[in-house]
């Protein structure tokens, strides 16, 4: 595996927002062989491959090392065994594809409201009937590692191809293990949400496959992307303030003030979280500094890059 390998989704929502993100940081997928090809490369990190993959096929990339860089749901990751974290390392949470994975039950069991009360339940059904209850669902590892942290025994799995919603209603299971954007269709099939039953608030994740074979090409060219997107990231939470300098004693100390409080000094003004701009922006015009000019910048390139650094360390 010579030079960086990077494998997006190939179709749906999901591959809108990652060609969105990467060309909100000034990258660009140019596919091969037409809209319907599955390799591309990407603009602005010359000598990357771009492979284009289901988001299932893109965490069993990761995991088996066929590939150094993905993005793919939090949630297909995890279901690669609760052991992930020495295979796979998440570098960064990108904000969009958000669902959740949650256990539902039907709005008919009045009394079961959590997971304890879920356990009881369990508990007396096997008691009753001689069987356990039935869980449909996709994901398997997380089921079980879920219910074993809250102490529930008295399940077996029926694993679901299809739409595991509809299994109580069918009569091929009494509990759901499903992931959910609105939980609307959980709902529509009078299914509810136990109030501790959220197993992974799931996102878009870029992440690094720890069993790929890392050469100094696929460093490098990890390492201009990442600060790239970092650089992005950063400028997103982060605006630029500018006035009229004085260079008085009342000005130094109000800029040393904002300085211990986070903001970072640039040549012409400070540079500030954009949570922060407002209450910057009036300690300068109180102090008699102004006006003050807020704008965001498009890119804060740092020394340091935290993701790569990690990925540094795991690697070599």
């Amino acid at each position: 595996m010579s030079g960086l390998i990077i494998a997006v989704p190939s179709k749906g929502r999901l591959k809108e927002q990652v060609e969105g993100w990467l060309g909100d940081c000034g990258l660009k997928l140019e596919v091969t062989g037409g809209a319907r090809g599955y390799m591309a490369s990407l603009k602005g990190v010359a000598g990357a491959q771009v492979r284009l993959l289901s988001a299932a096929d893109i965490a069993d990339a990761l995991d088996a090392g066929e590939v150094h860089l993905g993005v793919t749901g939090e949630d297909l990751l995890r279901e690669r065994g609760e052991d992930l974290d020495s295979r796979v390392l998440l570098l960064r949470a990108l904000g969009f594809g958000r669902a959740d994975l949650v256990t539902a039950v039907p709005k008919s069991w009045l009394d079961v409201e959590s997971m304890a009360d879920l356990e009881e339940v369990a508990h007396d059904y096997l008691r009753r009937t001689g069987r356990r209850m039935r869980v449909a669902t996709k994901y398997l590892t997380q089921t079980r590692g879920f219910f074993a942290r809250h102490g529930i025994a008295d399940y077996r799995i029926a694993e679901s191809g299809g739409a595991t919603e509809g299994a109580p209603a069918a009569g091929s299971a009494e509990i759901v293990i499903d992931i959910t954007s609105t939980g609307a269709t959980l709902q529509a099939n009078g299914l509810k949400v136990l109030a501790d039953g959220v197993m992974l608030r799931s996102q878009a994740q870029l992440a690094a496959s720890l069993r790929a074979a890392w050469d100094s090409d696929a460093l490098a060219q990890a390492e201009r992307l990442l600060r790239i997107v970092e650089a992005r990231a950063a400028a997103l939470r982060s605006a630029t303030l500018a006035w009229p300098a004085r260079g008085d004693a009342v000005e130094v100390a109000v800029v040393n003030s904002l300085v211990s409080a986070g903001a970072t000094r640039r040549p012409n003004g400070l540079l500030v979280d954009s949570a922060k701009v407002s209450d910057a922006s009036l300690a300068l015009t109180a102090a008699g500094l102004g006006p003050v000019t807020a704008s965001k910048p498009d890119f804060v390139f740092d020394v340091s890059c935290a993701p790569l650094d990690t990925l540094k360390t795991r690697v070599f």
